[in-house]
């Protein structure tokens, strides 16, 4: 059993104070940002598609903007409303934590839409690199709750449970660790292998993302305390629950349109 005694605040110099929260989206997105170039060089460079790298660059403004954005959107809608309309001003405190996966995935599509209908260029293609990519920024970003004593797990008594003392004084499932291997280190692992496939149809990643990422999180609700603004709705889901599994058909109703697509 380890009781966890991290500190949110990596570095405090007065004036600016590093978290380690920003720190995981700032890796996220320029580890991110390496990888997908390599993948777009690897993968799509070699067959009947020509992409101009320098373009790649110019998306990763948009993606940033639409992560948080609708990140922070996401997160008062889905989980904090009536906070945020009573607290208005606190919408901007994106530091002290508060953003929404769903709501950042909901950003992303929105702003590689625009930038992919604005250059003239396929989404699918876009949002296929996107989908080997974000695991990454989702392992960090687990990783990064997990030191803010955030999206605490369930009760439990395996020889592996945490203790959060900012929260309490029981052991709990470990649940952002969980979050950390299924969506970021198996989604990684399952995506590059999907888009290095030989016979490779533009799509199938944007698909399997919502499909693989869906069923992982709600794997994990399984082992996380709802929101405790929220707690579970219909008394059986959590939030983080339903919109995985709208996820999902979303998924699934995506690969019914391309497989038909394909054999017209």
């Amino acid at each position: 059993m380890y009781t966890h005694n991290l500190d949110p605040v990596l570095f405090d110099f007065g004036l600016i104070v590093i978290r380690w929260y920003s720190l995981a989206y700032i890796i996220g997105i320029l580890v991110g940002w390496w990888l997908g170039k390599k993948i777009i060089i690897r993968r799509f460079q070699n067959v009947n598609f020509k992409f101009n790298l320098e373009k790649f660059d110019d998306l990763i403004t948009y993606l940033i903007i639409s992560i948080l954005v609708g990140g922070r959107v996401g997160y008062i809608i889905f989980y904090n409303v009536e906070y945020y309309i009573s607290n208005p001003l606190d919408i901007i405190k994106i530091w002290e934590g508060g953003m929404s996966f769903h709501g950042a995935l909901l950003g992303v599509v929105i702003g590689t839409y625009l930038f992919a209908t604005k250059n003239k260029i396929s989404n699918l293609f876009l949002l296929d690199v996107i989908a080997c990519v974000s695991p990454i920024g989702l392992f960090f970003g687990r990783i990064a709750n997990f030191i803010n004593s955030e999206l605490i797990g369930k009760i439990t008594n395996v020889s592996w449970a945490v203790i959060f003392p900012t929260i309490d004084l029981i052991p709990r499932h470990p649940s952002q660790i969980y979050e950390a291997i299924l969506e970021g280190i198996i989604l990684f692992i399952i995506m590059n292998i999907l888009i290095l496939k030989k016979k490779y149809v533009t799509g199938t990643c944007s698909y399997s993302f919502l499909i693989f990422y869906g069923t992982f999180r709600i794997i994990a609700e399984f082992f996380r305390e709802p929101d405790a603004q929220l707690g579970l709705l219909f008394e059986k889901f959590s939030m983080g629950t339903i919109l995985s599994f709208t996820m999902i058909l979303m998924g699934l109703i995506t690969l019914i349109f391309l497989r038909k697509k394909n054999e017209l």
